[in-house]
């Protein structure tokens, strides 16, 4: 067993009401595919994935591994790979369903914004613990460990008025070839990240209600 610590949290003097910004805050949130040339500082990307970096995992293993990339060459690199997939998914692999599903959103297989945004962050899932202090090298919950850690990386995006988008072309085997992963990696997102464009547009669609989601006993 570790060694065990008195936990320490923060508590806000008006807890419903810092509940309630952060909802207000997340509520504006949405996928973003037009971004601004402005630059984004490295710093503020780097505070983003300590935040991923703070998710639980099964048995604390942390099984991700978060690839930012700026670099010019590599990310039209990536958008050539990404779209030779998305051209295959709308010409034959999607179902008739899925792509109904996804004619209201406008999508297609061009993928500018994967060259636009100031940087990707590609999000791997670790299928192996490699550290040198590890207990052993199998890992647990990983899809489960990696979509929570996802998730804060999006909230503290949104925090700092960043717009993102969850890009999953699929398959995503191109990344690993592109970012040179190890062979025990999995690519599970991709992230183009940056300031949203002055004339960015998204689809003016809603969430389900709060009485439709969650049931309380």
């Amino acid at each position: 067993m570790s060694p065990q610590r008195p936990h320490q949290i923060l508590r806000p003097e008006d807890p419903a009401g810092a509940a309630d910004a952060f909802l207000n805050q997340m509520r504006a949130r949405r996928s973003v595919r037009q971004f601004s040339d402005e630059p984004v500082p490295e710093a503020l990307i780097r505070s983003l994935v300590a935040t991923a970096g703070t998710a639980p995992s099964g048995a604390n293993k942390q099984p991700w591994r978060f690839v930012a990339i700026q670099d010019t060459a590599l990310k039209s690199q990536i958008r050539a790979a990404a779209e030779v997939e998305e051209q295959a998914f709308y010409r034959s692999r999607a179902s008739e369903d899925w792509l109904r599903d996804l004619a209201h959103i406008g999508t297609n297989d061009q993928k500018p914004f994967l060259e636009e945004a100031p940087w990707l962050i590609v999000v791997l899932k670790r299928m192996r613990d490699d550290r040198d202090d590890r207990v052993s090298e199998k890992v647990y919950y990983v899809n489960e460990s990696v979509g929570i850690a996802t998730g804060l990386l999006l909230a503290a995006a949104q925090q700092a008025g960043l717009a993102t988008l969850t890009h999953t072309p699929s398959p995503m085997g191109f990344l690993t070839d592109c970012l040179q992963a190890s062979e025990h990696e999995r690519p599970f997102v991709l992230i183009p990240i940056g300031w949203p464009h002055p004339d960015a547009t998204v689809p003016d669609q809603s969430r389900k209600p709060l009485d439709d989601i969650l049931t309380i006993h």
